[in-house]
């Protein structure tokens, strides 16, 4: 089976490919920006955003949102994530949390899927703590800053595989996957 998703993240369509591979799925990339619904709920941003990207490309699709919920920071900055990362760095949700002892973190991710005809919804939630200071030079994003529990190394420490293990995107994307498979399974 093939599917689509709406991406210029090289690190997330990877982590993608390699979890939906397991299901027998190939992951083709459109790298295209997705129209963000201005929203506190990943959910309904990726739903909106796949409907979006479904009426331009007229392809089974899915697309992915993914918020960092900082517990000390009332949940900032949740899904406005990717513009903090893009507006003040590692180093500045880091700055934010100098002298902070309840450095608790939750990562969300939503993966909407869309064809035509379906809609459904996927998501996934991962837990740990936000470092002092970057480490590891592998994923993206804010794997140098966060470890997941039960972990003592950041994901940006951790293989692809690894990070998918524990990962609230590999959550979604193995609920997604497993969806896909039985659906393909019933249509026999």
């Amino acid at each position: 089976m093939k599917l689509h998703m709406v991406t210029r993240n090289q690190g997330k369509f990877r982590e993608a490919s390699l979890e939906l591979s397991k299901f027998g799925i190939e992951l083709l990339q459109i790298p295209d920006d997705k129209v963000e619904l201005q929203s506190d709920d990943v959910s309904e941003i990726a739903l909106f955003a796949a409907r979006q990207a479904y009426a331009r490309h007229r392809v089974p699709l899915v697309v992915d949102d993914t918020g960092l919920y900082i517990e000390s920071l009332n949940g900032f900055p949740g899904p406005y994530s990717s513009y903090v990362l893009r507006k003040i760095g590692l180093q500045g949700v880091l700055r934010l949390l100098d002298g902070v002892t309840n450095r608790r973190a939750c990562f969300r991710t939503a993966v909407a899927y869309v064809d035509g005809t379906e809609e459904s919804l996927f998501t996934g939630e991962t837990c740990g703590f936000i470092v002092e200071a970057p480490r590891g030079s592998l994923g993206f994003g804010y794997d140098p800053i966060f470890v997941p529990e039960g972990s003592n190394r950041t994901f940006a420490e951790m293989s692809v595989e690894e990070k998918n293990a524990l990962s609230h995107r590999g959550r979604a994307l193995r609920a997604l996957g497993s969806w896909l498979a039985s659906r393909s399974q019933s249509n026999r």
